[in-house]
């Protein structure tokens, strides 16, 4: 029963995956709040496809940076799903097949690692993105967690080119649940959803498994005020950034 479900799933995730390239393909949104558009309609397909649900406590932000925890590539799926929003990632991921190139034709803004003029390319690509008026997400601990605990450490790069360009951030928390039938046969949401080392296509067949999700994002009520300190040292900057994550934090199912 498990095998067929899997089975099945995986095959509409497929196809609607396989229709959103072609419908991308035949479009070609060219400004980034049309791909925004575009991604978030392509996400909520995704989730349905998928039998995920999602909820939301708070009021998502209509401009500036939302950063949030990051447990799995089903995250992104969720927060473009809600309302349309531009995403931060690694340059590396432009070079992905496929992948690459959806995440550049749905206005993904791509930021390279490093000092001198890497870090300068960065701050005139964030710069570029809040000007396009829709709010950034990006995952300051830049890569998924496991669960053990509710934010790891925040890298501070992007949260200092936030706060050099200026913009709000949100704080935003996300959480998996899944159904009693799944708890009852072994199943959750840390075996099954957080990325953890598994591949993305192990990852995407262990949810499948699953008779359903929910997922709930929950926002701060209001961006971070920072200290002064923390204005004047990246470092503390990002320090509080995770505490006001981790402050929206519930525990794990």
């Amino acid at each position: 029963m498990i095998f067929f479900r899997q089975a099945f799933r995986s095959l509409r995730v497929v196809f609607i995956f396989l229709f959103g390239m072609l419908e991308l393909v035949i479009k070609r949104p060219h400004t980034r709040p049309e791909r925004a558009a575009w991604l978030s309609k392509f996400c909520g397909q995704l989730l349905r496809a998928a039998n995920m649900t999602y909820s939301v406590v708070g009021t998502p932000p209509q401009h500036g940076a939302i950063i949030s925890n990051h447990l799995n590539f089903t995250d992104i799926l969720v927060h473009s799903a809600i309302h349309p929003v531009v995403f931060v990632s690694k340059a590396e991921l432009r070079k992905t097949p496929v992948l690459g190139w959806v995440s550049m034709m749905s206005g993904t803004q791509y930021v390279e690692r490093g000092a001198g003029g890497s870090a300068e390319k960065a701050a005139q690509g964030m710069a570029k993105g809040f000007r396009d008026g829709l709010p950034i997400v990006f995952f300051p601990e830049g890569t998924t967690g496991t669960g053990e605990v509710p934010a790891m450490p925040f890298r501070s790069g992007l949260i200092a080119q936030t706060l050099d360009a200026q913009q709000p951030m949100t704080p935003a928390f996300i959480h998996y649940d899944v159904s009693q039938e799944d708890l009852a046969a072994g199943r959750s949401a840390r075996g099954n959803i957080f990325w953890g080392p598994e591949t993305l296509l192990n990852r995407l067949w262990a949810i499948t498994a699953l008779k359903s999700i929910h997922a709930t994002i929950y926002f701060a009520s209001e961006p971070i005020v920072f200290t002064q300190a923390a204005l004047a040292n990246r470092k503390i900057a990002a320090a509080a950034c995770r505490d006001a994550v981790r402050a929206l934090a519930v525990p794990l199912q």
